[in-house]
């Protein structure tokens, strides 16, 4: 694959992964948790980045030779939301802890609060296939589409 089409690619996923979610969030009724939220900046980055800089070069307001940095942008951005997707994946099957914030251990010690607001936890996987939570889903898709991005960009090399 050229950085073009790696870039369109790495856009492709990230936008469908964030397209995802929203559904999940918005349509199945799965609020995110803190640790959700981090996972979705990375591939807005990268949909933003891969998809908006690709359509920047083809309409001539960036150069072709741009496309090479696009692409490892947006690998970057899928390939860190995977990486939080394992992290998060981890605190879900309790392999090791999670932030204090947002795991059952939390005591909340003031401030205006909502009782009867529904606060997911990060150690608490809100949705399972075959035992793979969100987390590890995003984990395992991020992480394989950003080596295969990788792997077509150092081929083409």
């Amino acid at each position: 694959m050229t950085a073009q089409q790696v870039a369109w690619f790495e856009g492709g996923v990230g936008l469908a992964l964030i397209l995802g979610a929203l559904f999940f969030q918005y349509g199945l009724g799965y609020p995110p948790c803190e640790m959700c939220h981090w996972q979705r900046w990375p591939h807005i980055a990268a949909a933003v980045v891969g998809l908006g800089g690709m359509i920047l070069v083809m309409a001539g307001v960036l150069p072709p030779r741009a496309a090479l940095v696009i692409a490892l942008l947006a690998l970057l951005g899928v390939a860190i939301s995977g990486g939080l997707g394992v992290y998060h994946a981890g605190v879900e099957y309790h392999w090791w802890k999670g932030p204090q914030a947002c795991t059952t251990g939390y005591v909340f010690t003031g401030g205006p609060i909502d009782l009867n607001a529904r606060v997911p936890m990060c150690d608490r996987a809100a949705w399972t296939l075959f035992g793979i939570s969100l987390a590890g889903f995003n984990a395992l898709i991020s992480l394989a589409a950003a080596a295969f991005g990788a792997y077509s960009l150092a081929r083409k090399r």
